[in-house]
């Protein structure tokens, strides 16, 4: 009787230690590397298969536990986020800080957290398919494009999807 004891007793420390490893794996991911969020020359967009270095401006990459998702754009990210399936906390989302990179090659040392990002629309840039949305860390730099181009100055709480589809369906397509 000792010895059927002590063997359930092992086996519900066992039992506990992995529910304690699985609980650990609900934590939010640490953030993505620069090397795994680079863009490259082969890379897709997630979303219309473009490829992404095609393209000036902005990019956008979704980190999850599963891996990274590319985007030509932030709005492309974005359009792909806001869908109630990829809508989730446990997303990091990066952007590029367009204070600080050349619009035709964004660098991929400068990129942000885009919760924190300041997002120009309406700004008469080039960039990938659809709404064209600048993206700074700083707000002066974004006010500047904005009032330089007659942009407006959004942060990511005010961008939906209907906002995305309105202002795609006022822009030209640059491809």
């Amino acid at each position: 009787m000792n010895r059927l004891y002590s063997n359930t007793g092992r086996v519900l420390a066992g039992v506990l230690v992995c529910l304690a490893l699985v609980a650990c794996g609900k934590t939010e991911p640490p953030p993505a590397t620069e090397a795994v969020l680079a863009f490259h020359p082969s890379d897709e967009c997630h979303v219309c298969g473009m490829v992404i270095t095609d393209f000036p401006g902005p990019k956008g990459a979704a980190a999850t536990a599963s891996g990274v998702k590319k985007f030509c754009s932030p709005a492309e990210m974005l359009g792909w986020w806001l869908q109630p399936e990829n809508h989730r906390a446990d997303v990091q989302l990066y952007v590029h800080d367009m204070g600080r990179s050349h619009w035709n090659t964004p660098d991929d040392a400068h990129l942000i957290d885009a919760r924190t990002a300041y997002f120009v629309i309406g700004s008469k840039l080039k960039g990938a398919m659809g709404v064209v949305l600048a993206t700074f860390a700083d707000v002066q730099a974004a006010e500047k494009l904005a009032s330089d181009t007659g942009g407006r100055v959004l942060r990511l709480e005010d961008i939906d999807q209907k906002l995305l589809g309105q202002a795609t369906a006022m822009s030209p397509m640059s491809h």
